[in-house]
């Protein structure tokens, strides 16, 4: 069968809508809460940048921050500076800066961004359709075995082929009562002219005696692919324009057109009406219905097609008028053929495709139509054999209740140019999970309800929302396996986390618990600011104990906090591992110790808020003690620095 169609690239454009409950009351330095200390990290950055400190990961966080408040240009002023001391980033950091630059209108430079954006995500539509299919035969392979095909019992050594569901009856095209020495060939499918027959479907599937369908639709030229809406009283189908002598177009070529009809009381089909975005210089044909009648969907090669033929839709509105037909897109359509298009009751829309990578010829492919009306088909798979064939393959239609269909193909074995073969899908192509979780207060561990979590795909195009339950539980259903995702969850008081997570490759559920860092940290007599901002150590040189610029950074974070809470007094200690003598790490740590608190003292903390010691290695965490064997992970647990609060 020779039919249009064309190669895929899906350009997804990630918009993300962004959330974060950063408490923005500043914190006055002088002010107690029972004696807690509530310690808004970001806020600290942001004063710790004031007084000259500062590192690419702070300004990332603070420009985050913003950014997922939805303040973009307070986020522009932070990413800015990053990108000039730090350009070389992550993916999405540049997508992001995109959104801030344009927020002050430097559309310049935003386009810039987006240019690296798509150098760096592979988003250039070579390099992604390469990305995305480069194992098509290994996920062909996975995709296969999933129907039972068997001749439909109704071919001829002609073409048959185009079946469409009319109640019990299936309607499909023949080019049997036209097969003699004079019969036309239609130019754009390279196949005899056909008319409609029908068919009775028995309970295994076969298709029964063939009758003529619709004796005022067929001519003596060319029908084919008909689409009847739910009711049966209205059908779409394709025909040639040549009538009455006339109908070619600049190039002397007869073309294809959609036809409507409606049906009379008697049967008859009546009012053949030419579409209205018909041309005598396209093609227009195969049309299909959407589930609810609402959506038409054709093959065409008008202009704006990406490559022999593409997908399109139209709206048919309820007075029986049409909107504007529009190209289905790069998630679709390719520089090759793109036709016969076919939607069934649960909203899959099936295709055939010489463009999308297959088995050779036209192969069937299906994807999801969007719930919310888009062109943002996310997902185009390959059928897999035995639907598909390494020759023609296509006009596959599929009843969603009982998997029994149809489909058409000139493979090796058949009868005609064209046959119909029925099946039965065994399985589902699609493979699902669910994604499910607990949210709970990283320190405390307890459950967090009233939680909101945003699902977003591995671009970050937000897909689902739901909310954690009285039990901190919360469940995402129909996520794709073996597909990345991203989870953003959000509680008032809690930092805005974002997790990333894989789904399992096989049915099932995946779990991903979130545990929430507080805001504000409350901090009380006894506790280590260590913790509040994540110090595991002031780094040092080998053998010495002056602050480095890098370990200044973190001190300048206890700074703000001494500062902010001039009553609070802290005692400073430094811990090693077990690998030098311990006399040498008591003395060692010691000097580290006293060294930090120096550093704050010349800060403008007085030294009656600061004591200071180093316990070398008495104070181990856990087993690496002398002569016990341990990793360099398990060491590193040992080699700590801890500012623990004693008086507030």
């Amino acid at each position: 069968m020779k039919n249009n169609i064309i190669y895929l690239v899906l350009i997804t454009l990630t918009c993300v809508n962004s959330y974060s409950q950063v408490n923005k009351r500043e914190v006055k330095g002088n002010k107690e809460y029972d004696k807690l200390a509530y310690i808004d990290a970001v806020k600290t950055y942001e004063r710790m940048y004031n007084k000259g400190y500062k590192s690419p990961d702070m300004l990332l966080k603070i420009g985050n921050a913003y950014y997922f408040n939805a303040e973009l240009e307070k986020a522009n002023k932070w990413y800015d500076e990053l990108y000039a001391t730090t350009p070389d980033q992550e993916a999405e950091f540049y997508y992001r800066f995109a959104q801030t630059l344009k927020a002050t209108k430097d559309y310049t430079k935003a386009d810039a961004m987006m240019v690296k954006f798509g150098e760096k995500s592979g988003n250039d539509t070579r390099a992604q359709l390469f990305a995305k299919n480069r194992d098509y035969l290994a996920e062909i392979k996975n995709n296969s075995g999933r129907y039972k095909i068997e001749n439909a019992g109704i071919n001829t050594k002609y073409s048959d082929y185009g079946t469409t569901f009319m109640g019990t009856k299936v309607v499909f095209s023949s080019a049997r009562d036209t097969g003699n020495f004079s019969k036309r060939i239609h130019t754009w499918t390279g196949a005899y002219f056909t008319n409609l027959y029908s068919s009775a479907i028995s309970e295994d599937g076969s298709l029964g005696a063939v009758e003529k369908f619709g004796k005022k639709i067929n001519t003596k030229y060319h029908e084919d692919t008909p689409a009847f809406t739910k009711d049966g009283g209205t059908v779409y189908f394709t025909r040639n324009n040549y009538l009455d002598g006339r109908g070619f177009d600049a190039s002397k070529v007869t073309l294809l057109k959609i036809y409507t009809a409606k049906v009379d009381k008697q049967g008859n089909w009546n009012n053949i009406t030419a579409l209205p975005f018909n041309s005598d210089s396209y093609q227009v044909a195969h049309p299909a219905l959407s589930a609810d009648g609402k959506t038409l969907y054709f093959a065409s090669d008008m202009e704006g097609t990406r490559g022999q033929s593409d997908l399109y839709r139209v709206a048919v509105t309820g007075d029986g008028t049409f909107g504007t037909p529009e190209n289905l897109g790069d998630a679709i359509n390719t520089p090759g053929r793109e036709t016969y298009p076919t939607v069934n009751d649960d909203n899959e829309l099936y295709f055939a495709s010489d463009g999308q990578p297959g088995l050779g010829g036209l192969d069937v492919f299906i994807t999801r139509i969007p719930k919310d009306g888009s062109l943002n088909f996310k997902q185009v798979l390959n059928v897999g054999e035995e639907a598909n064939s390494p020759k023609d393959d296509f006009a596959l239609i599929i009843d969603s209740k009982t998997k029994r269909g149809f489909l058409s193909s000139n493979r090796d074995g058949g009868q005609g140019n064209d046959d119909i073969y029925k099946f039965l899908e065994t399985r589902p192509i699609w493979c699902e999970q669910v994604l499910f979780g607990v949210v709970t207060d990283e320190k405390t561990k307890e459950v967090l309800p009233n939680a909101k979590l945003i699902l977003f795909d591995e671009k970050f195009k937000q897909l689902k929302e739901t909310t954690s339950d009285k039990d901190g539980k919360y469940e995402f259903t129909e996520v794709e396996c073996n597909t990345k995702y991203y989870v953003r969850t959000s509680l008032e008081t809690y930092n805005t986390k974002e997790s990333p997570v894989i789904i399992g490759k096989t049915d099932g559920k995946t779990e991903l618990n979130i545990e929430l860092e507080k805001t504000q940290k409350e901090a009380k007599t006894g506790d280590d600011l260590a913790d509040v901002f994540g110090i595991n150590l002031i780094y040092f040189d080998l053998d010495k104990w002056n602050i480095r610029p890098d370990a200044a950074i973190d001190l300048a974070k206890i700074l703000d906090v001494l500062e902010q809470y001039p009553t609070m007094k802290i005692d400073i200690r430094s811990h090693t591992d077990s690998r030098a003598s311990g006399a040498y790490n008591n003395k060692l740590s010691d000097r580290r110790a006293k060294s930090t608190r120096d550093w704050l003292m010349s800060k403008g903390i007085t030294k009656d808020r600061l004591t200071a010691k180093g316990y070398g290695e008495t104070q181990l965490v856990n087993k690496c003690a002398d002569g016990v064997q341990c990793t360099e992970e398990e060491h590193q647990l040992n080699r700590r620095s801890q500012f623990v609060i004693t008086a507030m």
